[in-house]
């Protein structure tokens, strides 16, 4: 992997994980410093970086990690939500069935997560969970629809990861899911879809208020 394409990725995660909070000035010589290299593939990855949406400009120069935009949040979950039920009922539409060797897969990899010691709070748990439904995409057949996903999650995991900062919503999410891809395998659509709405419900409801929260901080400080 090229130094500049590592770096992109590790300053991203930096981003996820709060490890670089909004707000926060970056420059090129300190992140230079910071990763032992030079100032050129640090500009190079700040620049995709900024390209994606995922930092800005500062006026007295270097970058700042964004303050996630809620409404848009809102909108990018809608689109998701599309997708996602727009996989779910394809394999009936097009009299087929799901990939349900992929499925079985999935539903043995997140009983082991339920079988395991609780899982401790972890922003980066979001990059799992995306996994989870990328894959529950993919077993429906169209991989657009699941490229299409891939890239909606891009653009809204700055946010997404506040939905696991404490252990019991990633036991939640654990169990939700299960539920999910079993109603898939039992072919029971109906209970599928319910049991996704009222998964993707309490997400976007945590996401959200916590998300405002943070912002609300941000504008108390000095």
């Amino acid at each position: 992997m090229r130094r500049a394409d590592a770096l992109r990725d590790q300053l991203e995660q930096d981003i996820i994980t709060g490890v670089l909070r909004p707000g926060e000035r970056l420059d090129e010589q300190t992140l230079a410093a910071r990763f032992g290299v030079s100032r050129t593939p640090i500009r190079e990855a700040m620049m995709r970086l900024h390209a994606e949406g995922l930092v800005r400009r500062a006026t007295d120069g270097g970058y700042l990690p964004v303050v996630p935009d809620v409404v848009l949040m809102r909108h990018l979950y809608e689109v998701r939500i599309g997708l996602e039920l727009q996989a779910l009922h394809r394999p009936a539409r097009n009299d087929t069935t799901h990939d349900l060797g992929l499925l079985e897969v999935l539903r043995d990899e997140w009983r082991s997560l339920q079988g395991d010691e609780p899982i401790d709070a972890d922003p980066a748990f979001v990059m799992l969970d995306e996994s989870f439904h990328v894959t529950l995409a993919e077993a429906a057949g169209n991989p657009g629809l699941a490229d299409h996903l891939r890239q909606v999650n891009d653009r809204i995991r700055i946010v997404r990861m506040q939905d696991f900062l404490t252990s019991g919503r990633i036991d939640e999410t654990i169990a939700e899911h299960l539920g999910i891809v079993e109603a898939v395998l039992a072919g029971d659509l109906t209970d599928a879809e319910r049991r996704f709405a009222v998964h993707i419900g309490q997400s976007i409801a945590v996401v959200e208020q916590r998300v405002s929260a943070a912002i609300a901080r941000m504008a108390e400080q000095p």
